[in-house]
């Protein structure tokens, strides 16, 4: 995150080619329209793994933390908007005996 005009690219993309849809868009935009300052940073972040909305999440935290280091002062709204807390659902995972997390086996009466 450096000062500039308000150009953000995503693994060398730019968001609005990265994430086309206006509510992932939206998602990544979130922290600096929460602070009022969209057009004052350039930003580059690199996403990898994950689905188009949990990269739009995690790079709204990203975001989030940067501004952070910027001015501590913008804590509190980022704060008070969930800005500064990651997505703690991840998939559960496959138990031994059973094909799945949570599936059983075909169960025969005979």
């Amino acid at each position: 995150m450096t000062a500039g005009s308000g150009k953000i690219d995503i693994n060398g993309r730019s968001f609005e080619d990265y994430f086309p849809s206006a509510p992932l868009q939206n998602t990544v935009l979130q922290p600096l329209q929460v602070v009022k300052l969209v057009n004052s940073y350039d930003v580059s972040i690199n996403a990898s793994g994950g689905g188009p909305v949990g990269q739009a999440g995690a790079a709204r935290l990203a975001i989030a933390r940067a501004l952070l280091q910027v001015d501590d002062k913008l804590r509190a709204p980022l704060k008070a908007d969930g800005l500064l807390r990651r997505d703690p659902r991840m998939k559960e995972r496959k138990k031994s005996g059973q094909p799945g997390a949570r599936k059983r086996f075909q169960f025969s009466k005979r």
